[in-house]
């Protein structure tokens, strides 16, 4: 499936679906809406897959990973390096990611799609490489338009395999030592907000190395001029390419009828060029987590989600992400294996 076969096949959620779940919800053995949220997790799930009384679904969380030329300006406070390090750590299992997705029986898929290493023959590792990290966008842009094309389109593929492997609920994972900068100019440009009210201490920065960051940020804007009205044009400005998978993972999934758990900041970025391109596959994100990362509660009020969860995350990896799938299937449970008033033989309040 093409990016554009992605984005034509995107529909709106299914509202009669939506309906009938939400009365037999009103009939469980409880007061009305008294389990809050995991009534509309449910709910919406529902609407989503189309599935009345759906199964707890398999859940896999897709982390890319990629490397950014943009680290060169002295914007992160941990060496490039570090990217295949992390990626070999997932694979190991000794990750965040890797114990948050089993402790919800979530699959872990890592995909090398942009990372400046080459790992060989790792049978685990999902080898998807469009080039060995984006350039210096501080002097160049990141990518070609090409390569931000294939970039989706690799996402798009990846979420269409997942969907065939069985796997309902798809949540987004990412590494990449320069992303928080790139998504900070990402929805800098998306929602129209200052450059330093969505730029953060990523791996923790000081405020020399902040103001530094803000400022690269800045001066590439200025020089490159991003057009909002072009997602793609605003990944190959400024973009990265785990962010163009993530992106191109989403639109595959919404095209499926399966929703997708955003994790924290970068995944978010990924999810405002993932609108841009179809605004209808907004209504297949969930967003697990508002993250500590300050541009994050800009993305979320563009994407109008409301995060399932504040715990002062900033891992990323896909680890809130992880939490938000265990929500989801909590929500599930209450659906299909709560008893209704009728069926559990229980008088309903008349008052």
């Amino acid at each position: 499936m093409t990016l554009q076969d992605a984005i034509a096949a995107v529909r709106p959620l299914d509202q009669d679906g939506l309906a009938r779940a939400k009365r037999r919800l009103d009939r469980l053995t409880k007061p009305l809406g008294s389990l809050g949220r995991l009534e509309e997790l449910a709910a919406r799930y529902v609407a989503i897959t189309g599935e009345e009384r759906p199964p707890i679904p398999r859940a896999a969380i897709v982390t890319f990973a990629a490397d950014h030329g943009v680290t060169d300006e002295g914007v992160s406070a941990y060496p490039r390096a570090v990217t295949a390090q992390m990626v070999l750590n997932f694979l190991k299992g000794g990750a965040g990611v890797n114990v948050l997705a089993a402790h919800v029986g979530a699959e872990v898929r890592v995909v090398d799609i942009g990372v400046a290493h080459e790992f060989g023959p790792l049978p685990a590792l999902l080898h998807r490489k469009v080039a060995p990290g984006t350039r210096n966008w501080a002097r160049e842009p990141a990518m070609t338009r090409e390569e931000a094309v294939r970039a989706l389109e690799i996402g798009v593929t990846l979420a269409r395999q997942a969907v065939y492997d069985g796997i309902g609920l798809l949540g987004t994972g990412d590494m990449g030592i320069g992303n928080t900068t790139a998504s900070a100019a990402i929805t800098a440009v998306l929602t129209g907000e200052p450059v330093a009210t969505v730029t953060g201490r990523g791996t923790g920065l000081d405020d020399a190395g902040l103001a530094r960051k803000v400022a690269v940020i800045e001066e590439a804007l200025r020089t490159h001029r991003p057009d909002p009205a072009d997602p793609i044009d605003v990944l190959v400005k400024v973009g990265g390419f785990e962010i163009a998978g993530i992106a191109g993972l989403i639109l595959g999934a919404a095209a499926c009828r399966r929703p997708v758990m955003l994790d924290g900041f970068i995944t978010g970025a990924a999810a405002l060029i993932a609108a841009g391109l179809q605004s209808l596959c907004r209504e297949y994100l969930i967003a697990s987590h508002l993250s500590v990362e300050r541009g994050h509660q800009a993305v979320l009020k563009k994407l109008e989600l409301r995060p399932l969860l504040d715990l002062d995350l900033r891992l990323g990896e896909g680890t809130g992400a992880c939490l938000g799938i265990g929500l989801v299937h909590a929500a599930i449970k209450v659906l299909t294996q709560m008893a209704t008033f009728d069926e559990a033989g229980v008088s309903e309040r008349t008052l």
